[in-house]
């Protein structure tokens, strides 16, 4: 088989624009760079309502996308829930992730799945049919271990973790070691910005912390800075633009990234590629598949007092800051795309079954 036409899925939540949205728009570019005609299909999605999403897999599931306009489409790469269940002979899906309430994050504070007998019947059911649904791919990647584990944990499926590099990888660039920790990431719960803001108050000054980004939880995490009376040292600067994010990034002491277990964080190789460290948790995941503790960052348990225990020791010293950087930036500056499309494309060429786990 010969893929020449290929389509992109995505579930996009109306307004938010995140990894996943730029994880999409990049894969496009990166096909259509080597030569594949590829175009996106956006389906809106909401997260929110429980009782919707069985609707948003009947409207996947509803769709043939063998052919568009009489032409044959060679491959469809699903991307998140509920994409993958998509009708296409061939479909390789690089998994971003599933819906993630009714898996790992079920029972935590980041859940909207309550015990009840509903809500344990309709997760028993998004697994079961995210499991067929996944079965049927010829090939199924993940963006990171993390998201394989996950995978393999609750579906029993092997899911191949593909790296790939952030938007700005060509762009990023050095700097001097400021007086700010920066936090780049969508302003919501699970993202865990209030736990980063708790750390501040045991870092002195003049070390400030700066958090770039927008989401839901945004007026919450406002409120709390005025509760602690930070706000002389927490600034929310809101989405900013990709040359302003990139100075951010040169400028700062480090990355402080604290969410609970993270799908992948471009943010992590971002921070690396600007040649500095990132402090995160021992629960944040995605960035632990990059950051090694003392070697290109600071890994710390998931607490105020470790984390700023972490960030005064960079603010002491700007050498142990450009050690731990260069050396994140060695780690970053292997990832491409090549990797990522010859091995997606390929699956297609081979139609490889997906295999169980063991």
């Amino acid at each position: 088989m010969t893929v020449r036409r290929v389509l992109v899925l995505e579930s996009q939540t109306p307004f938010v624009h995140g990894g996943a949205e730029i994880l999409v728009r990049e894969l496009v570019t990166a096909l259509r760079t080597r030569g594949y005609e590829t175009e996106t299909v956006s389906i809106p999605f909401r997260d929110d309502r429980r009782d919707e999403l069985m609707a948003h897999t009947a409207v996947w599931r509803l769709l043939d996308l063998s052919h568009s306009v009489g032409r044959q489409i060679d491959l469809v790469i699903p991307t998140k829930f509920p994409t993958y269940f998509v009708r296409h002979p061939v479909k390789v899906a690089w998994l971003v992730h599933q819906h993630r309430a009714a898996y790992e994050l079920c029972g935590t504070r980041f859940s909207n799945f309550d015990h009840t007998e509903q809500d344990i019947g309709l997760r028993k059911n998004l697994i079961e049919l995210d499991t067929a649904m996944l079965r049927e791919c010829a090939g199924l990647f993940s963006i990171a271990r993390t998201v394989s584990e996950r995978v393999e944990k609750y579906n029993g499926l092997i899911a191949e973790p593909l790296y790939h590099p952030p938007k700005l990888a060509q762009r990023l660039k050095g700097g001097q070691y400021g007086q700010y920790m920066l936090t780049v990431t969508r302003l919501e719960r699970v993202k865990r910005v209030d736990l980063a803001i708790e750390a501040f108050r045991h870092v002195p000054a003049p070390m400030r912390l700066l958090v770039a980004g927008d989401g839901t939880a945004r007026t919450e995490i406002a409120t709390l800075i005025e509760r602690l009376g930070m706000g002389n040292r927490v600034s929310l600067l809101g989405r900013v633009s990709d040359e302003e994010l990139i100075d951010l990034y040169a400028g700062s002491r480090g990355m402080l990234f604290t969410p609970f277990h993270e799908d992948y964080g471009y943010v992590t190789l971002e921070a690396f590629l600007s040649r500095k460290p990132v402090v995160t948790t021992l629960d944040a995941g995605g960035p632990l598949e990059f950051v090694a503790d003392e070697v290109n960052g600071l890994v710390t348990e998931p607490s105020a007092e470790a984390l700023a225990t972490a960030i005064n020791r960079l603010a002491a010293d700007p050498r142990l800051a450009a050690r731990l950087g260069e050396a994140g930036y060695q780690r970053a500056r292997t990832i491409t795309w090549d990797g990522v499309v010859e091995r997606i494309v390929g699956a297609a060429d081979r139609g490889a079954p997906v295999t169980a786990g063991g």
